[in-house]
């Protein structure tokens, strides 16, 4: 951490000589965000102005309660200014706050999300292009700007382009100092500053502690992690309390930057990015907390929404939930503890309540007067009287408030803000941004373009790069006649400013095409992301001017597996496909393909690892503890499945279709059924209760629908195990007498049948049943491995001792041996077999002609999985290799030459064991594995580089699923979204990770 103690913390101008009486200088009034004003409002009010964004406010995280910071345009009101920013063209709006007239805008490279702070004549403002900006507040002009992150380096985040690095710790200013806060994943780096307001000159940083060694939301779970920003930073007394996201806020010393406190696992289950201190208390989405200790006080334990000080004494606050709002005193109260002795806690006790026409997304106070915001609606309720005195609709969900000057500010989540004031015989205006939105004039020629690229590249959709916009005229073309989001940049600043102009006049500006200023050799954008690049300049120009200068970077960006580069004139342009990544892998069933190695040939994906891309949570799931099938990759396309089937493209994180059966897809418990999906050049392949459905991998349309083949009881049947390989699919038809016991007792079974009686083989284009064996006993779904033309199973009786309803099995029935047998795929003609099998899971080197066979012992296994032992045999004659006694405790995977597994490695062809130490923390989920790296959960995301001496390493700050939801392939570690646990991690989110120094 970096320090330098200056005169301004002694000597900086105190708040009250800057802002005039009356003024809305930060978000939800003061440093600390009370909520309360001394300012009375001159009840009833009526509307004077409205303004009206063309777009409403684009989330950072849309699905995500526990983060509203930027659900509402809010706005800071001084000096006779109304300001705030946008998440939509990236722009700052100032107006006249009393008539709504516009003044200036100031543009940033990156959505605003927070609100501006004024001080001293000066705007503040941060931007998730990674900036803290200064702003003259008379005309909005730059004054310095101070970069929050160690560097230029964008990510694409829920389909913007952000920093790695965005300032989302919203700026606050106390006594001369404004400090802020960039970066939202604790492992990329978290980085909080104080800087003098006046020049921006540093007066401390703390870079350290978004790597941490500590305890992570989950009993048992530590690993190393930190803190991270998102939401309003706060200033009270000593205390610099920084919004973590979803979890409790972290604590800082106001003058120094040490880190006080972070109790991220002591309130594993509290936090939000909403904070308010009043006094010795700070609350976190309406909860109380020690100040001192930032222990939590005694209150709801149910999540509260917005609150606010009900005085300046700090000593009462209301609270606000979707119905009701409520006062509260905060006080010592008598309880009881776990013994019945009883004790002292500090709490909160209930004044009042009254249920409101409008509650539960915003909450302020102007002097006695309390402003509560609802759906549709905003409501005044006098504090002494306890009634409402005033209600008024408003377009939206009123999730920002201000009082200023007699007036009060109604911002909401359609992009609206309404001014009401208590001059009753003012006329309204209205305002719309949309008005201002003119039409430029299109030069034909670049519409040509536009029409030829669209036409010979196919691509109408995705993310589009545009080397050499110059004025903007081709992005302004392709955005009318497609659904492209364009990135457009430009060597020239005179360039970058008239296409700036062109596109905001055109109404396009942010929300479907973005310029930035940078040299064509080096971008900062993230690799592969780019679906396709194009280039203005070469339209009127020579294409070898772009594409000389910018060879490097186009290669970096432009997307694997069929990204498209289209540079030339009109009726003579140079088209190159890129192909499928040279070492990419694939990752096409459950367990990497149907040998079942759980490792995929990917060998490019290295640590340390850094974030690519990110997105919203947006797909809903099962029960995490249900163990859904992990997501698939084929072909630069990663296929994610939740209570619907979601394709995304790997490389920018875009959805590219979804397919919603109307049946479930019951993908539950599937370390036990198998996964019910697969992929290959030929489809995707679901099963669905009887029958299984083909579908395009590139549009998600069915392609056909096989049946279960009839059985000789004529019953329907179900579809059990399923695969594609060897030209064939594979299927069987399950057992559903055999329903195994829930083993973990909040987990949702489903109907889930681990295995089988017939096993099968399909064309899989058509369907057509090409053979069929069916078992003497019974066939457990993961014993079975298919590869090099070779089906690999084992029939054994079944486990009656996994029964649901066990009946009348005895309590120390032991689990009868079997056969293990290899078919031939073609044909399904047994080709050997083998006795006196005892295994339950199968896994096959194709390379090193080995089959293994081992239990499943993992966490909430089958008592049927006994685990202690494994064997191995020559897949193609059958011949025993090794038999041993080990210990491990998680599913076998094999890398190559050698088998791993939570507690050792061993050699494949001999059983020996292999130098091999890891040792995680906490994780209920399986280590899926590439050629050089594994991951696992420790806590959060874990990874273990085995071509680095780092031994066990984190991606901090999230957490993963009871299974596999991380894979390592495609150049990347993919991690869809795969828990609804409600542990307070600080994100929850879709994303894919790089190698740090692969650019």
């Amino acid at each position: 951490m970096t320090s330098r103690v200056v005169a301004v913390l002694l000597l900086a101008l105190p708040c009250a000589a800057i802002a005039r009486a009356g003024d809305w200088t930060q978000y939800r009034g003061d440093a600390s965000r009370s909520g309360f004003v001394t300012e009375s409002l001159p009840v009833p009010l009526t509307l004077a102005w409205t303004y009206e964004s063309a777009r409403p406010p684009a989330r950072a995280w849309p699905t995500n309660l526990r983060l509203r910071f930027d659900q509402a345009f809010q706005p800071v009101i001084a000096g006779g200014l109304l300001v705030f920013g946008s998440s939509v063209d990236d722009r700052v709006h100032a107006f006249d706050s009393s008539t709504g007239a516009p003044r200036w805008t100031f543009l940033t490279d990156g959505p605003i999300r927070l609100a501006p702070v004024f001080w001293n004549r000066q705007l503040y403002v941060a931007s998730d292009d990674g900036f803290l900006y200064c702003l003259s507040a008379n005309d909005g002009r730059l004054l310095w700007k101070f970069r929050g992150g160690p560097g230029p380096r964008m990510v694409l985040g829920n389909d913007r382009m952000t920093s790695a690095w965005p300032a989302r710790g919203g700026p606050v200013v106390l006594d001369g100092v404004v400090y802020f806060a960039a970066g939202i994943w604790p492992t990329d780096g978290f980085h909080l500053h104080a800087l003098d307001a006046r020049n921006g000159k540093p007066l401390w940083s703390n870079r350290e502690t978004g790597s941490l060694n500590m305890p992570q939301p989950h009993e048992g779970a530590y690993g190393r992690s930190g803190v991270a920003a998102q939401g309003y930073l706060v200033a009270a007394g000593t205390n610099l309390l920084v919004p973590t996201g979803r979890a409790v806020p972290a604590v800082f010393d106001l003058r120094t930057g040490k880190l006080r406190y972070f109790h991220l696992a002591t309130h594993r289950r509290m936090g939000g990015d909403r904070v308010t201190a009043l006094g010795d208390w700070f609350f976190n989405v309406g909860f109380p907390f020690d100040a001192t200790s930032g222990l939590a006080g005694d209150g709801s334990p149910q999540r509260i929404g917005p609150m606010a000080a009900l005085s300046n004494q700090g000593d009462r606050i209301v609270r606000a939930t979707a119905k009701s709002v409520t006062a509260y005193q905060l006080a010592e109260l008598q309880k009881k503890d776990r013994k019945g002795k009883p004790i002292t806690v500090k709490g909160l006790r209930q004044l009042w309540s009254i249920d409101p026409p409008a509650a539960g997304y915003s909450l302020i106070v102007a002097d006695r007067t309390i402003i509560s915001g609802g759906r549709n609606r905003v409501c005044a309720i006098d504090a002494d009287s306890k009634t409402v005195t005033w209600s008024r609709a408003v377009a939206g969900s009123a999730c920002g408030l201000a009082v200023a000057n007699g007036c009060l500010y109604v911002s909401t989540d359609r992009g609206r803000i309404h001014c009401f004031s208590g001059q009753a015989d003012r006329k309204t205006v209205v305002r719309t941004q949309s008005s201002t939105f003119v039409i430029p004039d299109e030069d034909p020629v670049y519409g040509t373009a536009a029409e030829e690229i669209l036409a010979r590249t196919g691509i109408e959709a995705g993310y589009c790069l545009d080397l050499g916009c110059g004025g903007g005229d081709l992005a302004l073309a392709l955005a009318r006649r497609s659904k492209l989001m364009v990135y457009a940049v430009d060597p020239d600043a005179a360039n970058v400013q008239r296409a700036r102009r062109r596109l905001t006049a055109a109404g396009l500006y942010g929300s479907r095409v973005t310029v930035h200023h940078a040299p064509l050799s080096k971008l900062a954008y993230p690799k592969y992301f780019a679906n396709l690049i194009v280039s203005s300049r070469s339209v009127m120009g020579p294409a070898d001017e772009v594409i000389g200068p910018a060879a490097r970077e186009i290669s970096r960006l432009q997307r694997p597996y069929g990204g498209v580069l289209c540079v030339g004139k009109p009726g003579s342009m140079r088209i190159r496909v890129r192909g499928e990544l040279a070492g990419a892998g694939s990752w096409t069933h459950q367990y990497a393909s149907a040998a079942n190695s759980c490792c995929s040939d990917d060998s490019l994906v290295k640590g340390p690892l850094a974030t690519l891309w990110f997105r919203d949570a947006d797909l809903s799931l099962p029960p995490r503890r249900s163990r859904r099938p992990p997501p698939l990759f084929h072909q630069g396309r990663l296929f994610v499945q939740g209570v619907g089937l979601r394709a995304v493209d790997a490389y920018n994180g875009r959805t590219l279709w979804e397919f919603s059966p109307k049946e479930s897809l019951q993908p539950y418990n599937a370390d036990k059924t198998g996964s019910n999906f697969c992929a290959s050049d030929q489809g995707l392949y679901v099963r669905l209760g009887g029958k299984c459905l083909r579908l395009d991998v590139v549009t998600g349309k069915k392609l056909g629908e096989f049946q279960v083949p009839a059985g000789s009881d004529q019953r329907p049947g179900v579809w059990g195990y399923i695969a594609v390989s060897d030209g064939l699919l594979f299927g069987s038809r399950s057992n559903t007498d055999h329903t195994v016991v829930n083993t973990y007792n909040r987990a949702n079974a489903g109907q889930g049948y681990p295995e089988s009686k017939n096993f099968w083989a399909m064309d899989p284009k058509t369907g057509r049943l090409q053979w069929t064996y069916t078992a003497r006993h019974s066939i457990r779904h993961n014993a079975i491995a298919i590869g090099e033309g070779r089906v690999y199973l084992i029939d054994r009786p079944r486990a009656r001792m996994d029964l649901l309803r066990r009946g009348a099995v005895k309590q120390n029935e032991v689990h009868a041996l079997g056969e293990l047998l290899c078919l031939d795929a073609k044909t399904g003609k047994i080709l050997w077999k083998a006795k006196q099998i005892w295994g339950t899971l199968l896994a096959l080197s194709n390379r090193h002609d080995v089959l293994l066979m081992s239990f499943q012992l993992t966490q909430y296994t089958l008592p049927s999985e006994r685990g202690g032992r494994m064997m191995a045999f020559r897949a193609s004659d059958g011949v025993r290799l090794w038999d041993r006694k080990v210990n491990y405790s998680t599913r076998p995977l094999i890398n190559d030459s050698v088998v791993y597994a939570q507690g050792g490695a061993w050699d494949l062809a001999t059983g020996k064991d292999r130098p091999f130490k890891m040792s995680r923390s906490y994780g209920c989920g399986q280590i899926s594995s590439s050629k050089s790296l594994m991951l696992f959960r420790s806590a959060t995301l874990g990874y273990f580089d085995l071509s680095r001496k780092a031994g066990v390493e984190n991606f901090g700050g999230i957490r993963l699923g009871c299974w596999i939801n991380a894979i390592p392939v495609g150049g990347l570690v993919l991690v869809p979204d795969g828990t609804v646990c409600t542990c307070s991690y600080l994100n929850r989110a879709a994303f894919a990770l790089q190698q740090v120094d692969a650019e």
